[in-house]
């Protein structure tokens, strides 16, 4: 790799000379800044980003942290802030903590090493830890989708209570008065939100609220087939399921498949987030639609508007609206329950008792 002195010896100039080129630092003649310029193509020289750091106080990155990458909800997410820093002139570092709070604060430390110019923060959770680190700062920060404790700055989300209300609101119009809920992990709010709207549409309805009938899990596929399986296995097991977002919705469809629930037909699902595999699954998955790839983008330019000196303004609380796809994997009550039912259990439980 070329370095800056032989650009330097090449195009007979002084190291310094190269510098102010690449840093736009100071006048250079025009045929001299040609030439320079010319010979760092050619000889292929990349630039210290470290370096140029020291001289311009900037690195034109921006740090993403994110709680896990196999989740399909934050690939949606961190694609639309890549896309709108690459047009505002930022390249990314993304780091995942795989859902493990020590490798996400150690993770934000090798980032802040890095000298990135603004962190996007997606947290796995809050602890003291990590509420101190961020405090200790003067970068700009930008939370998305969940809260951290302690933390001022700007934050983008989407309104899970409403989305977790419209969901089990949209069970309750289909007829549905045996409704569960898959629950994510209690320590984070947007699953706790999810909960809430869920028990304040149910209790709109005048559906009494059953524990039995609220499971928690993580947001995988498996943490949502266990659940299922808990939930089917109940002796008035429910009519309708809510999952708290689309990777444990499909893999509750896998638990109904195998202990023979025909969804929708004897069972109902609606998912959460709208990940792309929502629409491959079988049946297809009715779910709440996040604006993931606008929350990124969003997210984005509210942390290059803090970078390039928007320091003082007031901090941004964005709230997004979910929305209701309807697909295959939700029907009206009367359909699944029309040919019998007992003590008013779904008819598909009690045939299985038969």
């Amino acid at each position: 790799m070329a370095t800056m002195k032989q650009v330097a010896e090449k195009a007979g100039v002084s190291t310094s000379t190269v510098s102010h080129v690449i840093n736009n630092t100071r006048m250079v003649r025009a045929e001299v800044r040609a030439r320079v310029l010319s010979l760092i193509d050619e000889m292929r020289y990349i630039p210290s980003a470290v370096a140029r750091s020291l001289k311009n106080a900037r690195t034109q990155t921006i740090g993403i942290m994110i709680p896990n990458n196999s989740n399909p909800y934050f690939a949606e997410l961190i694609q639309g802030a890549e896309d709108a820093a690459f047009k505002l002139g930022y390249n990314i570092i993304l780091c995942n903590a795989y859902d493990d709070a020590r490798k996400q604060v150690a993770y934000i430390r090798v980032l802040l090493e890095k000298r990135i110019d603004g962190l996007i923060l997606a947290a796995c959770g809050s602890d003291d830890e990590l509420t101190m680190l961020l405090r200790d700062q003067d970068i700009p920060i930008v939370l998305v989708d969940r809260e951290v404790s302690g933390v001022d700055a700007d934050f983008v989300e989407a309104d899970h209570e409403r989305g977790g209300y419209l969901a089990t609101n949209y069970l309750i119009g289909l007829g549905h008065r045996q409704i569960a809920c898959v629950s994510g992990p209690v320590n984070l709010p947007p699953s706790r939100n999810r909960v809430v709207g869920y028990m304040r549409a149910l209790k709109e309805a005048g559906i009494p609220i059953r524990l039995d009938y609220l499971m928690r899990s993580d947001f995988t596929s498996e943490g949502g087939f266990v659940a299922f399986q808990k939930l089917l296995a109940l002796p008035q097991p429910p009519s309708a399921i809510f999952a708290s977002n689309d990777l444990m919705a499909i893999g509750g469809l896998c638990a109904a498949s195998e202990a023979q629930v025909r969804v929708p037909e004897q069972l109902s699902v609606i998912g959460y987030d709208d990940v792309a595999l929502a629409s491959f699954s079988t049946p297809r998955l009715t779910t709440m639609a996040q604006p993931k790839y606008e929350m990124g983008a969003l997210t984005a330019r509210a942390l290059v508007a803090r970078i390039l000196g928007d320091h003082h303004a007031p901090l941004r609380c964005e709230k997004l609206d979910t929305t209701l796809v309807v697909r295959q994997s939700t029907a009206p009550y009367l359909r699944q329950g029309a040919a019998a039912s007992v003590e008013g259990e779904p008819f598909w439980a009690a045939s299985l008792m038969r």
